[in-house]
C-alpha cells in the first residue's frame, strides 16, 4: 500500500501539516487541523483552524475555494484530522465535504474524541466518499500530543522546563537566576506557554521571582494567556505580588491543603476577594498530592500545564512511587559556566532521586533545537 501512494501526495499532506501548525497558540483547546485541497496533483485551496470558536480547517478550506470561484466537485482533501460530524462551535465538517461534491478524503490522525472517533469516516463513506486513513499518521499525531492525551485520560499533558549552565547550575551561589539562557530561549518559552493551559510553580518560586507567568509576545497577535497555578499549602502568597494584583485579568489558582488554620482560612478568603481561585487537595507526606491534584485540574478542563519551577517540585513529578507524573522535558542548555562554593548547589532536579544508577528514569525521543548559543533538548518520558 505504501509503495502505491505518490510522493505528491504525501507532499500534500505535509502541506496539510505545516499549516495546522498555524494555529499553535491560538486554538487551545481544540487540536490544530490543516486541510489542502488537490484537484489532478495540484492544490487549488488550503484552509486551517485559525482561532478557537472560528472556521474548522476544512471548512476554512472550503471558503477559500468560494471566494476564489473554485469548483472543489470531484477534488480530493487531505486533512490532518479526521473530521468532525457533530455541532458544537461549529457545524459539523463532514456535512460541508458531503454537500461540497469532494470524490476523495485523506486523513491523518484518527479523532479519539468520543464524539467523533470513525462517526466521521463511516459518514463519509456512506455517502460515497472513499476514505483514505493513517495517511502520515505519525507526522500527523505528532502536533497533537496535547489534545490526544488530555481526551484519552482525562488529565493535563505536563511538560517539565528548565534551563541550565553547562556545568549543570540553575543559579550562581549567591542565588543569582537572571538570566541563564538568552533572550530567543526566552521568547521560545512564551511561544509555549501560549499553547498550553496552564503554567504551574511552587510557592517558593512565586516569592523569590514574583513572576507574572503569563505570555509576553509582541508579534502584533493575541495570543492565549495560559492560567497561573501556584502550590501553595499554607497559602503564603502575598497580596501585592505581581500574580494576585493581574489575578482578575490572567486567571490565577492557587492549590493548597485541605486542613487549614484560622489564619491561612483568612488568608484565603483574602485573596479571593481578590480574584484567586482556589483548590484545595489532600496532602501526602505533608505536601499537595500532585497525582490527585492532576485529576483534579484534568475535571476543571485543563488539558496541559507547563512546569516552571525549582529543584525540589521538579523532583516531585518525576520521582512518584508510581510513575513519572512528566510527559515531556525542555531542558535549555546554556553556554554559560557558574561553578559553585561547594555548598549552594543548584541543580534542576534536587532531591535523592534513584539509589541505583540501573533505576534512572530514562527519557526517549530527544530532539535538538538551537537558540542563538543556547540548546534546547526535548524529550518525552
Amino acid at each position: 500500500m505504501k509503495s502505491s501512494i505518490s510522493n505528491y501526495s504525501e507532499d500534500f499532506m505535509r502541506r496539510a501539516i505545516q499549516l495546522a501548525q498555524k494555529g499553535e497558540g491560538f486554538v487551545h483547546p481544540n487540536p490544530m487541523v490543516g486541510a489542502v485541497i488537490v484537484r489532478d496533483n495540484k492544490i487549488i485551496a488550503e484552509g486551517y483552524h485559525h482561532n478557537y470558536g472560528n472556521l474548522h480547517a476544512e471548512r476554512d478550506a472550503l471558503k477559500n475555494a468560494a471566494d476564489n470561484n473554485i469548483d472543489v466537485k470531484g477534488a480530493e482533501i487531505y486533512i490532518t484530522l479526521e473530521p468532525c460530524c457533530h455541532q458544537g462551535k461549529q457545524p459539523p465538517c463532514t456535512q460541508a465535504i458531503i454537500e461540497s461534491g469532494i470524490k476523495k478524503v485523506y486523513i491523518g490522525s484518527r479523532d479519539p474524541n468520543p464524539l467523533v472517533n470513525g462517526k466521521g469516516v463511516e459518514l463519509l463513506k456512506a455517502a460515497g466518499i472513499e476514505v483514505v486513513q493513517d495517511f502520515l499518521k505519525d507526522e500527523c499525531d505528532s502536533i497533537n500530543k496535547i489534545f490526544f492525551h488530555y481526551i484519552q485520560h482525562k488529565k493535563p499533558y505536563v511538560i517539565l522546563k528548565y534551563a541550565m549552565t553547562l556545568d549543570g547550575q540553575t543559579a550562581t551561589y549567591t542565588k543569582d537566576s537572571k538570566w541563564i539562557s538568552g533572550e530567543a530561549s526566552r521568547l521560545n518559552v512564551h511561544k509555549t506557554r501560549a499553547n498550553v493551559a496552564a503554567v504551574l510553580t511552587g510557592i517558593q518560586t512565586a516569592l523569590c521571582d514574583n513572576p507574572m507567568l503569563n505570555c509576553r509576545l509582541n508579534d502584533g497577535e493575541k495570543h492565549f494567556n495560559p492560567t497561573r497555578i501556584i502550590l501553595d499549602s499554607h497559602v503564603q502568597l502575598k497580596e501585592d505580588s505581581a500574580l494576585v494584583k493581574s489575578a482578575k485579568d490572567i486567571p490565577l489558582i492557587e492549590v493548597c491543603a485541605l486542613d487549614l488554620t484560622e489564619e491561612e482560612n483568612s488568608r484565603m478568603e483574602h485573596l479571593k476577594s481578590l480574584g484567586v481561585k482556589f483548590i484545595q487537595t489532600e496532602s501526602c507526606d505533608g505536601k499537595i498530592d500532585l497525582e490527585k491534584l492532576l485529576t483534579l485540574l484534568g475535571q476543571e478542563g485543563i488539558d496541559s500545564i507547563l512546569i516552571e519551577s525549582g529543584g525540589y517540585l521538579n523532583a516531585s513529578f518525576l520521582f512518584q512511587k508510581s510513575m513519572p507524573l512528566v510527559n515531556e522535558v525542555h531542558v535549555y542548555l546554556a553556554a554559560k559556566f557558574f561553578g559553585n562554593d561547594g555548598q549552594s548547589i543548584f541543580n534542576p532536579v534536587r532531591g535523592l532521586g534513584v539509589e541505583l544508577a540501573k533505576d534512572a528514569l530514562e527519557l526517549k525521543k530527544p530532539s535538538v533545537e538551537f537558540f542563538d548559543n543556547d540548546i534546547l533538548l526535548k524529550y518525552e518520558v
